[in-house]
């Protein structure tokens, strides 16, 4: 989960795992796999590391990282 502040200044916690897009022009929009945007101040560049923070805390970052090292080059 991750805290996000919506437009009128109020903190949202959203689960990181239902990002599916973020985009960033005049005001920064995430779009839930859910089909629920978001309009909030953090920029997309924030919005990452807070979402990589997440992964790490709950072991999916190091797993993915593991997995692509022990996984190997194929023939």
């Amino acid at each position: 989960m991750i805290t996000v502040t919506r437009l009128n200044g109020t903190k949202v916690v959203i689960n990181a795992l239902l990002i599916e897009l973020i985009e960033e022009a005049a005001d920064t929009v995430i779009t839930l796999t859910t089909g629920k945007k978001l309009v909030v101040k953090e920029k997309s560049s924030e919005l990452l590391l807070l979402n990589q923070q997440f992964l790490q805390t709950i072991g999916l970052v190091a797993a993915a990282q593991k997995s692509d090292q022990t996984e190997g080059p194929t023939s």
